[in-house]
Order: structure tokens, then C-alpha cells, then sequence
């Protein structure tokens, strides 16, 4: 099969096409012909060597956190997924390619209602959405929630989803992606690199963090007594949540059939959409990821496999 490797760590230039033995499924596992994949910013982390240290690697590396294809084949144990059902959902590594086996567990039927490219670019934005916001946030209807980079591609998600569980939605963005955020459905939004949000906003139940740095820092002062601050970027200062007398976290998401199966619903009963800036073709997986480094992109990048 064809797949998109690298061999050392660098830029985008050390990507390359190359010819590979196709996998197999173990127990619990699922063989994917894959349709297509997203460029997600954490490809480019590992790609550059920056995360070896924390996350050693086992060169030449296959970049991919999601997929979306048809099953080929299954392994003994699998029970809820069969041979050609359509599916989406992330592992590990992997997905720049024809093909990639995953868990079972890690999979859900696409929806009904969406492309095989459009449900490739729902997979992590579902999974984080519905960690931070349900799990992690535990978002009540009515309550108020702040998130940061809310026209981005997994916070354009995460918008839709507070809406869907009847919060009320503040989000910062820029430029086009003002408008976007409304019409994904905010309550509010912020022109982050115009506006201080801390003199906009107050006593909201959750922050969710998706941009770190001095954004995260100021986002403290902006949560009720007993709320909470989840960030995906880095951990928050526990001696400024002690201060503020919150719950400040940083969290990661684990990927699993559950959270993907809820987004499944909203998706099919209109309350979620996908938002693709542009498609690739995995050829073009080098180009791509420039394109999400450069910044500014409002919805995701998906490289398609033919």
C-alpha cells in the first residue's frame, strides 16, 4: 500500500511517499481502507521532534491521528463493527496511508447524513468536544462557557455541541472567523486581537482553553468561585486556581466509540456540521501540513485517499 512516512525528524520536506506492507488486524481490531484523514497540529509536533522526548517514536513514523473508510477486514474478538461498514474514528499514528488498523472500541458508524471526507474532519473535534464539555466540564443547560478559538476546527465544533446541551456560548476569534463562530451558534464572540475578553466577560462556569499562553493565564479572573478552566494547550497554574478558587485542568482525550456515537446524533439531527477549509490528496500531505502551520484556517484540512 501507498503511505506518507518519515524517516527523520524535521519539516515538512522529510515527508515522502513510499510503498509499504499493508496491515493486518490483531484481536479487537479493525482493518480500514481509508477514505481520508485530517492534518491535525499535533501531526506536525511529532514530525518536527519536539514530543520525542515525551513521546519516543520508532522511525520511519506514519503521521494520522483520524480516518474515516470502509472495514476490509476484522479480527477475532470484533462483534459490534463488521466488513464493509463505513466508519470513523483516530488511533495513534498511522492514517497518512490506504490503509490502517485500529480498535474497535476507537470506531463508530459515520452518520447518515455526511461524506466519508466530512466525517474524517469530525473525529477529533467530536472526541475533544465531548471530553472537555461532558466529561471533563460536565456543561449544564444554562450554565455559561467561554472557549477560546471558537471558529477553529475543533472549537467551531465544540460551539455547536454547548449549544446542543442548551449552554450559553462566549466565543474569541479574528477576522472571518467572528462571524463564523456566530453562525455556528455563540451567543456572544470576541475579536481576541481587538477586545480584552476579561473586561467582557465574567462569572462564566467553564473556560475552555484551547490557544494557552497569556489567553489562559487571563481566563482565571473570568471564572465564577467553583467553575472550572480545561485546557488542551498546557497546564494551568494551580496556585492561580487556588487563588481563584477553581478547578483548573489539562486534560487530553481519549478516543472511544461512546463520544463518537453521541456526535453521531447531533450530527444527524442537524445540530452539528462540519466545517472543511480545504481538501488534499494525500500526495499532498506535505503542502497540507504548511497549511495548518501557516494558521488562520477556519475548519479543517483533509487529505483524501484514492
Amino acid at each position: 500500500m501507498k503511505a506518507i512516512q518519515f524517516d527523520t525528524y524535521g519539516d515538512s520536506d522529510v515527508l515522502h511517499l513510499t510503498e509499504i506492507n499493508k496491515p493486518q488486524p490483531g484481536e479487537n481490531e479493525i482493518l480500514i481502507k481509508i477514505a481520508a484523514t485530517t492534518v491535525n497540529p499535533f501531526d506536525m509536533k511529532v514530525r518536527s521532534g519536539s514530543m520525542q522526548k515525551m513521546i519516543p517514536l520508532n522511525l520511519p513514523w506514519i503521521p494520522g491521528s483520524d480516518v474515516a473508510g470502509r472495514i476490509e477486514a476484522v479480527g477475532s474478538g470484533v462483534s459490534r463493527l463488521k466488513v464493509g461498514d463505513e466508519v470513523f474514528g483516530s488511533t495513534f499514528g498511522g492514517t497518512y496511508a490506504e490503509y490502517v488498523v485500529i480498535k474497535e472500541e476507537s470506531a463508530a458508524l459515520i452518520p447518515n447524513n455526511v461524506s466519508l471526507p466530512e466525517a474524517a474532519a469530525l473525529v477529533i473535534p467530536i472526541v475533544t468536544s465531548y471530553t472537555f464539555l461532558v466529561t471533563g466540564g460536565e456543561l449544564k443547560e444554562g450554565q455559561r462557557v467561554l472557549i477560546h478559538g471558537a471558529a477553529g476546527a475543533v472549537g467551531g465544533i465544540m460551539v455547536q455541541i454547548a449549544k446542543a446541551l442548551g449552554a450559553y456560548v462566549i466565543g474569541t476569534a479574528s477576522r472571518g472567523g467572528l462571524e463564523l463562530a456566530k453562525s455556528l451558534g455563540a451567543d456572544e464572540v470576541i475579536d481576541y486581537k481587538n477586545q480584552d475578553f476579561t473586561q467582557l466577560v465574567k462569572d462564566v462556569d467553564l473556560v475552555i482553553d484551547l490557544a494557552g499562553g497569556e489567553t489562559q493565564a487571563k481566563s482565571f479572573a473570568v471564572v465564577k468561585k467553583g467553575g472550572k478552566l480545561l485546557s488542551a494547550v498546557m497546564p494551568p497554574s494551580q496556585e492561580l486556581a487556588e487563588q481563584y478558587g477553581i478547578n483548573a485542568q489539562f486534560i487530553s482525550s481519549e478516543p472511544s466509540h461512546k463520544k463518537l456515537e453521541f456526535g453521531v446524533k447531533l450530527v444527524e439531527e442537524g445540530k452539528v456540521k462540519t466545517q472543511i477549509a480545504k481538501i488534499l490528496k494525500l500526495e499532498e500531505a506535505g503542502k497540507a501540513q504548511d497549511l495548518v502551520t501557516a494558521g488562520g484556517i477556519n475548519g479543517k484540512v483533509v487529505l483524501e485517499v484514492n
